[in-house]
């Protein structure tokens, strides 16, 4: 297979389970990418156009996903401590929590689907995840 080919391969595979992973969340009040957007501010206060541009948005989409996140206080606003011209935002203990809940929802969907797989698929798996971890990083 040919490095085309594996990338090929690899992004079909990988936008069948990002799929199967947002059915998981379906029904939920927030949509796959606001629960991106929180998952972003799990390491502390972020400014809007890191977001944005972490996200791969413009800062007035992100804006409005922010306005989403805040208005059921899952979010807040403050001063970036680095300056104070700038406004950080922060993920909530209720963002963190509803945060939690999706990601124990989709582990739970993953586990059952891995339980269906043999021994060795598993351990196929694992063996890949470093390097699909290492594909991140480059």
């Amino acid at each position: 297979m040919t490095t085309d080919d594996l990338a090929q391969s690899l992004s079909r595979e990988l936008r069948h389970l990002v799929l199967l992973l947002r059915r998981v969340a379906a029904g939920q009040p927030l949509t796959s990418q606001q629960y991106a957007v929180l998952g972003s501010l799990e390491g502390g206060p972020r400014r809007m156009t890191e977001l944005a541009e972490e996200h791969g948005v413009q800062l007035p989409t992100m804006t409005v996903q922010i306005n989403r996140l805040e208005e059921p206080g899952l979010v807040t606003r403050g001063a970036d401590p680095a300056d104070a011209r700038v406004r950080a935002v922060e993920l909530t203990e209720e963002g963190r929590a509803r945060l939690a809940a999706v990601r124990q929802a989709r582990i739970a969907y993953l586990t059952g689907q891995l339980a269906a797989l043999t021994a060795e698929e598993r351990a196929a798996i694992a063996a890949a995840l470093p390097a699909l971890a290492k594909l991140g990083d480059i």
